[in-house]
């Protein structure tokens, strides 16, 4: 079992490390945090990859919107 290239014993090392470093009482604080701090990350991305993808669509629809505008010829008379 590997996980981030990270054997069991070397996270169980870990674990204890951050068990000794914020305590019993913190250590579910810490944990809950954490992980609400990975979700939001995920979430932050999906919506940059939604936006992303919208914007192409929206450039899409457009290009192909556009029409030549006829052009209009300069008026020639002057007011007096």
């Amino acid at each position: 079992m590997k996980v981030l290239g990270l054997g069991l014993p070397e996270l169980i090392i870990i674990l204890v490390v951050a068990l000794l470093i914020f305590g019993p009482k913190n250590l579910p604080k810490l944990g809950s945090a954490l992980g609400k701090t990975v979700k939001n990350v995920r979430e932050g991305l999906d919506g940059k990859e939604q936006l992303e993808a919208a914007e192409v669509d929206e450039d899409e629809e457009e290009e192909e919107e556009e029409e030549p505008k006829p052009k209009k010829k300069a008026s020639t008379t002057k007011k007096k």
